[in-house]
């Protein structure tokens, strides 16, 4: 990025990369849950929590029965958990209208979809100033670069590269001349991928210095804002269909996917389409308080997805239910899961 200011800017044309594929990372394709694993399970909840598990089940079902928008926000650590490929089967089933996240869901679904393994050993590579280095992020900003050309969102330009050889050779050609890769050799367990093959939106709500893509030279924050902006509105689209009901999920997204839904249920609203009798959870490992929602000298009140999606939301669109999901998500999104599919 060029820079014309009065202050001193880091040069990020000093960075030295290394090949992903040779770096120390916690999960590979081994470690992750099919379809086939979910039965095997070993799954021990409380009842509520169980109970609660159970009516949002049945609520994704009734609003995909009645053709009912069901939208999920995922945080990075469901697909670092292994719990990419149930999504996936979710999306394949158009079970789910819409999945977002952060960047770093994204990252770590591309990294999956590329070399089968992801979650880099952070310790191991900080110190050595290795830590986000690797030179295949280079493949995600050439992406979004493209896709910024072409005015897509930022998973639609992921997913594509993913799953269409051309515009994955035109990525390469950008970010590495003729030190190619090979085609992403895992894309069955990429989410990034399931949506794009059934034209089901995944959004990916950004920022900028939050990631490691950011860390490179060939990062511009122009593109990552205008692709990680148009999904911001291709998210917002979905949130108006939500006026005869819905399901709104958010799987341990602490502050961004709380802070997405709640500006755009404001400018559905805005705009008249204001949601109503829909369903909004949030699953998370925290415990909740409601009573901290409105006691400000609680750490409880700073909670932003119990404050957004189980309290403020909810109460402000008539009919609405919400559902506060404690629990390991390695625990309770399985169970979800398998409630969802066994009632299909």
């Amino acid at each position: 990025m060029n820079y014309r200011g009065k202050y001193n800017i880091f040069d990020a044309g000093r960075i030295s990369t290394y090949p992903l594929n040779t770096r120390s990372n916690k999960v590979t394709l081994d470690d992750l849950v099919s379809l086939a694993d979910v039965g095997k399970l070993h799954i021990d909840l409380p009842k509520k929590t169980r109970s609660d598990i159970e009516a949002v089940a049945s609520a994704v079902l009734s609003a995909r029965n009645a053709d009912k928008p069901v939208i999920l926000f995922t945080g990075a650590h469901l697909i670092k958990n292994g719990m990419g490929p149930l999504l996936a089967e979710l999306v394949d089933r158009r079970l789910i209208t819409l999945v977002a996240g952060n960047a770093a869901t994204a990252i770590h679904d591309f990294e999956l979809a590329l070399i089968g393994q992801t979650s880099e050993n952070v310790p191991n590579a900080l110190g050595k100033g290795r830590f986000g280095m690797a030179r295949e992020f280079a493949y995600i900003n050439a992406a979004v670069s493209l896709g910024d050309e072409e005015e897509l969102g930022f998973g639609e330009s992921l997913g594509r590269m993913i799953c269409e050889s051309a515009f994955a050779a035109k990525v390469f050609e950008r970010a590495s001349g003729n030190n190619r890769p090979g085609a992403f050799k895992h894309s069955e367990v990429s989410v990034l991928a399931a949506c794009y093959r059934n034209n089901i939106p995944f959004t990916v709500h950004a920022g900028i210095g939050t990631d490691v893509i950011d860390q490179h030279e060939s990062f511009d924050g122009r593109t990552k804002g205008g692709c990680s902006g148009r999904d911001f509105l291709i998210y917002t689209y979905e949130i108006t269909r939500l006026v005869e009901g819905g399901v709104v999920l958010n799987i341990g997204s602490a502050v961004t996917g709380p802070e997405v839904l709640l500006k755009a249920v404001s400018m559905a609203a805005n705009v008249g389409n204001i949601p109503k009798n829909i369903v909004t959870a949030d699953f998370d490992i925290r415990e909740h308080n409601p009573e901290s929602m409105t006691d400000e000298a609680t750490a409880g009140y700073y909670f932003r997805d119990q404050k957004s999606i189980v309290t403020r939301i909810p109460q402000a669109f008539v009919g609405s239910r919400a559902f506060y999901v404690q629990g390991n998500q390695k625990q309770t999104f399985p169970s979800l899961f398998k409630m969802i599919i066994e009632e299909v």
